[in-house]
């Protein structure tokens, strides 16, 4: 039988100390040596040892000091030696400590009477006990506080212990007449807290004659009131009237700790409005008032439960609530944003965004180093703002775009897609807009803010100003042509042929090479030609933006400039009567791209251009060439409708997102309707009268009803054994978020008495038994509830193996019973969630486990594939449904999950229809810990056939 501990001491077992040293430093003279022998033996003791031929020593030798340290860990020692026998009676010797104990607790020091008191919270033999009680009692009219706190919690141990109100049996009238007359808080303090355990009734009452004195109480009697509270209030509800005067005076109480917890008192026990405000307002008064970062992390967090529940009152605090902002910490602004957008209304959207908007040029002062991202996280939630409430657009669309040219490439491009949205959904704003975008585009310093900002310039100038202003603004930040004279092109090709005949070596290697889908080959060379870099191009790189980031060798941007001044070139034939203009311009354009061949076909830059930017610049010059109508139509038209359908798109989740959210539960035909108005109303204050009807309201709308039922519980029963074996048993698996509990049933189904019946359970993958298996008696064909707690550590599918063991009179071995294995889903850990396309983008390139899976299924249908897919892993699809429509025979998405320990589940699926109409390709599998990795990838695997 596993015995209690109430003393954990850490205890390195390098050398440990023998019996016999420390015998003769207990029978010494020299205090420190004994200080150290008792130490050691306490130590020895925790680890198992028994040491019974110490116990003589230390009564002889031990309890007549005087010293402190050494009473101290007398006591200690006491509290851990085994002082009943086998038979559970108190060992004879152990009279011989009564005598001790009765004189600490009559000793003149206050030190040796308090901690021998609380030394006797721990005893639980009555028979050591009950000599002293007398002793006990008298330490409660003691002069120190010290010793009467402490005498009030051995009082309150006594109490408890199976026979202790035999011992104590006028405990309770004792400890609430000292109440009465007690002056210390923290005495006062153990006496209510003992009540409030032994005698609710004595607490309540003392509790109520002194209702008016409670906010002159001290914190820690004020926070045993709050638990009493809400302990009466959760047995019987009816007296919540009673307490909510003591809760709503305690709000103003000057400990943090005591307002914290009469908020969340508020919350748990009533719905009423003033309630629930008067809660919201002290979370928010503690946000501004405490320093420390996880407080503000804790209460952002109570916040965050009230806006899920009481959404229309958080939405009166929306303005405190952003106050939070003024912290520095990146987590507490982040959570603070994420609170404050869902509680935007028409009526409070102009506030908030004056507020972000300050915030905003706040950052601009670059005093903190994390300005860049508390930047883009201030754009991110003024985009929002903006694309749900479009009349505030034009009040800060023009102060984003000062940060198109940020340092911080992530707040740059949030700015720039933040204005291709705002010109689509705004037409009112486009003029605007594209001026100010042509005036600031040549501080444009990253290549993706400037293929975006290109694409907003060519779709959306209109007027034959903005055509040809547009298309002066990228030929300034080109530069002159060409990129390169013919010189500097030969001289830097001579300069790579003489470094290629220096350099060139014959070098044998076998070595392992990296293939482009991530897989290793082995590359075995007889000869390898090593390179010189070739010449760089000189005195072109401080002219433009443009210029400068092509001349590093970014020819996707050069296609995208191709493509931008081809539109435009398109677009300025149908607003310019003049035929030679036009033909100008498109001259001087298609001199650009052609240019842009050069330099990408040229040696001055160490890298030629790819493919892909080559066919496009060169299909931009035959358009120019050749424009025909049908083409011009899909420049000119398809692509924006494809924009707009796409922003339709995204609009549409969005709506069907805030429905999903926005669905409660409805009462059930037959349950009971409680009407309001016919109710008596006296004595019943405002705050009651309103709880009342919130509780009515909460049971019309079925918040009251359990969510799971019977048939579902049914679906979570599994059998660990077969219906012939001697022992049945079976499981109800209870997961929760960071442990799983198993109520086993075990059956005797035979005709003997089965003894020493033991569960033995054993777990694989990051799952932890909690409590180790008792032994049980178990009578002919009756059964027992066996609860195993296992606490899991990270999400990976887990499995739970073992047997029951058990031992019967006429069999002299034990005999076992081998259970099923229990297999934990990775389901149950992981729930869909929503990220933006750049923000998975990130994840993905930086995740580091990836788990590839072939596809292999019976489905036909690519879009069948994917739903299946998505149904069984329990993630979500961010590409949008519009990418997933029409039969070209290939298809790819993106899908998304989070688990309850925080950890980012990404998948991405790509399959192709074969001539036979099966499908192929690959699922990948990214996450920063393999085991979700792993567990998903066998997740897919065994359910993507579509037949499990």
């Amino acid at each position: 039988m596993e015995k209690s501990c109430s003393l954990l001491v850490h205890f390195d077992k390098g050398t440990p100390a023998l019996a016999n040293e420390i015998k003769e430093a207990l029978e010494g003279n020299d205090i420190p040596a004994k200080i150290d022998a008792m130490k050691n033996a306490v130590r020895l003791l925790l680890n198992g040892e028994t040491l019974p031929q110490l116990f003589i020593t230390i009564v002889r030798y031990v309890l007549p000091s005087e010293d402190h340290t050494v009473q101290k860990l007398l006591l200690l020692y006491l509290e851990i030696i085994g002082k009943t026998d086998a038979k559970g009676r108190v060992l004879p010797e152990m009279i011989l400590i009564c005598q001790n104990l009765r004189n600490n607790l009559q000793h003149p020091n206050e030190y040796i009477r308090g901690v021998t008191l609380r030394f006797l919270c721990r005893l639980s033999e009555v028979e050591i006990i009950e000599p002293l009680i007398p002793s006990i009692m008298s330490n409660l009219e003691h002069r120190n506080p010290y010793v009467r706190r402490s005498a009030i919690l051995a009082v309150m141990s006594i109490y408890k212990l199976e026979h202790g109100e035999q011992l104590l049996v006028d405990a309770p009238e004792t400890i609430e007449r000292f109440l009465s007359t007690e002056q210390d808080p923290s005495a006062k303090r153990n006496a209510f807290l003992m009540l409030f355990n032994c005698a609710q009734d004595r607490a309540v009452n003392y509790l109520l004659t002194n209702v008016d004195k409670v906010p002159d109480w001290g914190e820690l009697l004020q926070m045993v009131v709050l638990e009493l509270i809400r302990k009466v209030c959760r047995t019987n509800k009816g007296e919540k009237g009673k307490y909510m005067k003591i809760i709503l005076s305690l709000l103003n109480a000057p400990s943090a700790a005591v307002v914290y917890e009469c908020a969340g008192t508020l919350v748990s026990l009533s719905s009423a409005p003033t309630a629930i405000r008067a809660a919201a307002s002290t979370y928010c008064q503690l946000l501004l008032s405490q320093s420390d970062n996880n407080v503000k992390l804790i209460v952002l967090d109570r916040l965050n439960e009230l806006k899920s529940s009481h959404k229309e009152i958080m939405v009166d605090m929306i303005m405190d609530v952003l106050r939070a902002l003024s912290s520095p910490n990146l987590d507490i602004r982040r959570k603070t944003l994420d609170i404050v957008l869902e509680l935007i209304t028409p009526r409070n959207v102009n506030e908030v965004v004056l507020t972000l908007k300050k915030e905003v040029v706040k950052t601009q002062s670059g005093e903190l180093e994390k300005n860049g991202e508390y930047r883009q996280m201030l754009i991110q939630a003024i985009h929002s703002c903006a694309i749900k409430f479009p009349e505030v657009a034009s009040t800060v669309v023009h102060l984003l775009m000062d940060f198109l040219g940020d340092s911080n490439i992530a707040s740059a491009m949030d700015v720039v897609v933040f204005v291709r949205e705002i010109i689509e959904t705004n037409p009112k704003l486009r003029v605007s807009i594209i001026t100010r975008l042509l005036d600031t585009f040549y501080q444009i310093r990253a290549a993706r803010v400037c293929c975006c900002a290109l694409w907003i310039i060519a779709e959306y100038c209109l007027s034959l100003s903005e055509v040809e202003s547009g298309i002066a603004t990228i030929k300034q930040c080109l530069g002159d042509l060409p990129f390169f004279s013919i010189s500097e092109d030969d001289e830097a090709a001579d300069s790579s042929k003489k470094a290629q005949q220096a350099t060139s070596i014959t070098i044998s290697s076998r070595r392992p090479a990296i293939l482009a889908d991530g897989t290793y080959a082995t590359q075995s060379a007889a000869s390898e030609t090593a390179f010189s870099t070739p010449a760089v191009v000189q005195g072109s790189l401080n002219t433009g933006n443009l210029r400068s980031l092509l001349l590093t060798g970014d020819f996707f941007l050069g296609a995208v400039v191709a493509c931008s001044l081809s539109k435009l070139i398109l677009r300025l034939e149908e607003v310019q009567p003049s035929k030679i203009e036009v033909n100008k311009a498109s001259t001087n354009a298609l001199l650009v791209m052609v240019a842009m061949v050069q330099l990408g076909q040229s040696s001055v830059l160490p890298h030629p251009i790819d493919n892909d930017s080559y066919e496009r610049i060169v299909l931009c010059i035959r358009l120019l060439c050749n424009p025909v109508d049908a083409v011009r139509k899909i420049w000119l038209k398809s692509c924006r409708e494809s924009f707009v359908k796409m922003l339709s798109d995204k609009q549409l989740r969005e709506t069907e997102e805030i429905k999903a959210k926005a669905q409660t539960t409805h009462s059930q035909p037959d349950d009971l309707i409680d009407f309001y108005h016919l109710k008596s109303r006296k004595g019943m204050s405002l705050l009651e009268l309103e709880d009342q009807v919130q509780d009515d309201l909460k049971r019309a709308t079925g918040e009251f009803i359990k969510d799971a039922d019977d048939a579902t519980k049914l679906n979570r029963i599994i059998q660990l054994t077969g219906f012939s074996d001697p022992v049945y048993a079976e499981a109800y698996v209870t997961v929760h978020h960071y442990d799983i509990v198993l109520d086993v049933t075990v059956i005797n189904r035979t005709k003997d008495t089965l003894q020493n019946l033991c569960l033995e359970l054993a777990t694989m993958g990051d799952l932890k038994l909690v409590e180790r298996p008792q032994n049980y008696t178990l009578a002919p064909e009756s059964s027992k509830q066996i609860k195993a707690n296992i606490k899991v550590s990270s999400t990976e599918t887990g499995v739970i193996f073992g047997n029951i063991v058990y031992e019967t009179s006429n069999v002299f071995e034990r005999t076992v019973v081998v259970l099923n294995d229990i297999h934990i889903d990775i389901m149950d850990y992981i729930s869909p969630a929503v990220c933006s396309d750049a923000a998975f983008r990130t994840m993905w390139a930086e995740f580091e486990w990836e788990n590839k899976v072939a596809v292999n299924t019976t489905i036909t249908n690519e879009r069948e594939f994917i739903d299946h897919i998505i149904k069984s892993t329990n993630m979500r699809c961010l590409t949008a449904l519009s990418a997933l429509e029409g039969d070209c025979g290939f298809l790819a998405a993106n899908l998304y999950a989070k688990s309850v320990f925080g950890e980012d589940a990404l998948v991405n699926i790509s399959v192709e229809k074969q001539g036979d109409g099966k499908l192929n390709g690959y699922i990948r599998i990214r996450s920063k810990t393999q085991g979700i990795a792993l567990s998903l990838g066998d997740k897919i695997t065994l359910k993507q056939k579509g037949g499990i």
